[in-house]
């Protein structure tokens, strides 16, 4: 690239994305955003949001396995997260969740301490990282983490959130957008230019279908 083509390339979007690694539907989401990264100028922040902390209040209102899951199981993963970035920078989180998420969508293993170690160990991170699961030492950065994605969408939605640049430069996000498979080329594209779309819109704020499908993991 010459220095005539770098200054006038096209830079590139941001686009922040909450994630928590337990969540099927942020999963399939996530591939899709890796996709449209490749199809157009795009940069994706990785962020992380909790499961469970978006739902501590309202632990009555969920079935119990799902309930159990939320009081046990949730936590680990995305304080391991949290640790991670807090120690080695927000650039290590993509690789991180890309390692657990294959393990756990796609491999069906459980989100225990010898998952976690295998995915700190192929993003190359220290493995001492997964006793943070164990602990609450990160769950004040965790909380705030959540609570910036939150802030910014409002209380009444799910995993993933996604904020992307709105029509007079202030940060817009949604949930989802929910969809199975993870489209691809330029199915991936046109999904990314909808979603610019409609946040370029004042006053829009959702979209909506009920789920026949449930998550393709390709």
């Amino acid at each position: 690239m010459t220095a005539t083509d770098a200054a006038t390339a096209t830079p590139a979007t941001p686009a922040d994305f909450w994630f928590d690694p337990l969540c099927p539907w942020a999963w399939m989401t996530s591939r899709w955003m890796l996709e449209v990264e490749k199809v157009r100028p795009v940069e994706v922040r990785w962020h992380v949001m909790s499961l469970a902390v978006l739902n501590e209040d309202k632990l009555d209102q969920v079935p119990e396995e799902y309930r159990e899951m939320l009081r046990t199981t949730a936590w680990g993963p995305v304080r391991v997260c949290i640790a991670a970035e807090k120690k080695h920078g927000s650039e290590v989180l993509g690789p991180l969740y890309t390692a657990l998420g294959t393990r756990i969508h796609h491999q069906g293993l459980a989100p225990d301490h010898d998952t976690i170690v295998a995915a700190l160990e192929e993003a190359g991170l220290p493995v001492e990282l997964a006793d943070a699961a164990r602990t609450d030492a990160y769950d004040a950065e965790l909380r705030a983490s959540h609570q910036e994605g939150i802030g910014l969408v409002g209380e009444d939605v799910g995993t993933p959130v996604i904020a992307v640049p709105g029509a007079e430069g202030d940060r817009i996000a949604f949930f989802g957008p929910v969809v199975t498979p993870a489209p691809k080329g330029e199915e991936a594209a046109r999904l990314w230019d909808g979603t610019l779309m409609v946040a370029s819109v004042p006053g829009f704020y959702e979209i909506k279908r009920t789920r026949t499908t449930g998550p393709i993991f390709e």
